[in-house]
């Protein structure tokens, strides 16, 4: 399968490169669950703040492969659990994450002193994109 190219690079930026609602798909024990959560994308993986002990995180934990549909895109990825938001090693992630969030990052519902608020990158290995008719496959690995 190919890899990304400049031109899907960019119609993956252009539609998901600020806060996109995207389906989040994790399994366990043959048990598939599915919600939707905000994320971004960059440099193939999507980010989503969330917290360290809900659901999600807690079968990722038990397996990390994972499965994202957004708009006319489907892909399987590897989320990671990159720790608490608020770290030093995650300050240029976190930032980002601020302005892509900026419309309801700071409503209250975020407990940023809390090491249990944590980045999960979800680390793209193949997808699926649509644009314009055209039907791109893509290899990340």
């Amino acid at each position: 399968m190919p890899a990304p190219t400049p031109q899907t690079e960019a119609i993956m930026l252009e539609r998901f490169s600020q806060d996109s609602i995207i389906a989040l798909a994790t399994s366990v024990d043959h048990i598939p669950f599915v919600r939707n959560v905000d994320a971004f994308y960059q440099d193939g993986a999507f980010y989503v703040l969330t917290y360290a002990l809900s659901g999600k995180m807690q079968q990722i934990a038990q397996n990390p492969v994972v499965a994202l549909a957004g708009e006319w895109f489907t892909a399987h990825g590897v989320g990671e659990n990159l720790g608490w938001f608020g770290s030093g090693e995650n300050a240029h992630i976190a930032e980002k994450m601020r302005k892509a969030f900026a419309a309801w990052i700071d409503n209250g519902h975020n407990n940023f002193d809390d090491p249990n608020t944590v980045i999960l990158r979800i680390r793209l290995t193949h997808a699926v994109l649509f644009s314009h008719g055209t039907r791109y496959e893509l290899d990340y690995e």
